[in-house]
């Protein structure tokens, strides 16, 4: 099974090799497995048990020249060798196979795909669709899409929803069981059903790059390899459907955040605040694409959420400085942003806004006003708004404690340290006691 690639190494050597393939492998290794076998359960399992092989080979043999085709002909043959030991499993799975092949047929049969627009040119893609069945709840087909597809931990996913991670675990199960249960097909969506499920890929793409852009836990602040994941996957989506705004929307987002990625941490790492960045380092060709994109979104009809978030990313990136950036304009995209997709964490966001067009108090007034709401107590940047706007106002103490709550929540290694030292600045720090 393995071919010729690098010689053999220390063991941590292979560990990280695997750890990198399986990062970059394991969303594709997934959609192949599920696939050819129709079952999801199934194709986690092998793929475990593939890393697994991997990681006692690896160290011995050598990191093959091709790890990804590696891994999949190896949990490929372990899905074999399951099925056949397990008849009752494979029975179960006949049938599925079987509602499958029979669905697909009908579908190419009652529907002729319109010239351009053709198969889905990427697995994982094809399966976000698949699991944005109808028959799931939204929010269990979006949660079940990134823990099995996209490849986050369960705790990023309850990050991303702001659960527990035990409630988030239970939507996944329940997901998969409903799959099950009503024998929901792996298959690639037909043309008509396209916009339906339109929506949940979206924001299944949307997430992966939220994840990349912050992430919930680890030394690094960015997973740069998430972010361009979906990116990617982005481009594919507005080229799969040209004329969907919000696809055009969400596109033109990714670009307009990510053109920022070289400035936001510093040389050890750490979180560079928006108005610290060195705006020479944002990459302004993708910039320029975001704007184009975002003219796109916002002609032809109301906005969409993405769209408007693009524009707040594009007033930002337009802008030669925090003080020049046009925050009335950003609070009543915020407004809009409300009107469409109401949440406290766009609350937050337009809290801040607004103290950086009235004052830090006013802006202060917004977040205490939102202290009641439940998936704030989890929610990190919450606590560092108020932070920083308590700081702003001389109220060190009451700063202090909001830093120490946000502490308490911080997943990553930069954020921790930035934390720990605006609690040793002032008399409000710990190092003033």
């Amino acid at each position: 099974m393995v071919g010729e690639g690098a010689s053999p190494g220390e063991p941590e050597e292979a560990l990280v090799a695997v750890e990198a393939v399986f990062r970059e492998e394991r969303g594709l290794l997934l959609a192949s497995l599920v696939r050819r076998f129709g079952d999801l359960d199934l194709a986690e399992e092998v793929t475990s048990e593939a890393i697994e092989a991997a990681l006692r080979h690896w160290p011995a043999e050598g990191v093959p020249a091709r790890p990804g085709a590696w891994l999949l002909t190896t949990a490929r043959r372990k899905a074999v060798d399951r099925l056949r030991r397990d008849q009752v499993y494979a029975a179960r799975l006949a049938v599925l196979q079987a509602d499958a092949e029979r669905a697909e047929t009908e579908r190419a049969e009652a529907v002729a795909a319109p010239a351009g627009h053709g198969e889905l040119p990427d697995e994982r893609l094809q399966l976000f669709f698949t699991c944005t069945h109808p028959a799931l709840a939204a929010e269990d087909r979006t949660a079940l899409t990134l823990r099995c597809l996209a490849g986050l931990t369960t705790p990023e996913v309850a990050r991303a929803f702001l659960v527990p991670t035990a409630t988030m675990a239970q939507r996944i199960v329940r997901a998969k069981k409903k799959i099950r249960e009503a024998r929901i097909p792996f298959r690639v969506p037909g043309p008509d059903e396209l916009p339906e499920r339109l929506p949940g890929v979206l924001q299944v793409v949307y997430s992966v790059f939220t994840e990349g852009y912050a992430a919930s836990s680890g030394r690094s602040l960015q997973r740069l390899d998430l972010a361009e994941e979906a990116l990617r996957l982005a481009r594919i989506l507005h080229r799969l459907l040209p004329g969907g705004r919000e696809a055009a929307g969400l596109l033109a987002l990714l670009l307009l955040v990510h053109a920022r990625r070289a400035a936001r941490t510093g040389p050890e790492g750490e979180p560079v605040l928006l108005e610290d960045q060195d705006r020479g380092l944002w990459d302004r060709a993708m910039i320029e694409e975001g704007r184009a994109l975002v003219v796109r979104a916002l002609t032809g009809g109301p906005a969409g959420p993405y769209g408007v978030q693009a524009a707040i990313a594009a007033l930002h990136d337009e802008a030669a400085d925090v003080e020049s950036t046009d925050w009335a304009q950003i609070v009543a995209l915020y407004d809009v942003l409300l009107t469409l997709t109401p949440s406290p964490v766009v609350a937050v966001n337009r809290a801040v806004a607004v103290a950086m067009r009235d004052g830090p108090g006013a802006g202060l007034a917004l977040l205490d006003a939102l202290g009641g709401e439940p998936r704030l107590r989890t929610y990190g940047p919450y606590a560092v708004a108020r932070g920083d706007l308590l700081t702003r106002l001389g109220r060190d103490g009451e700063a202090a404690e909001a830093y120490r709550e946000a502490l308490d929540l911080a997943g990553t290694e930069p954020e921790r340290a930035v934390l720990l030292r605006k609690l040793g600045e002032g008399p409000g720090g710990l190092a003033g006691g």
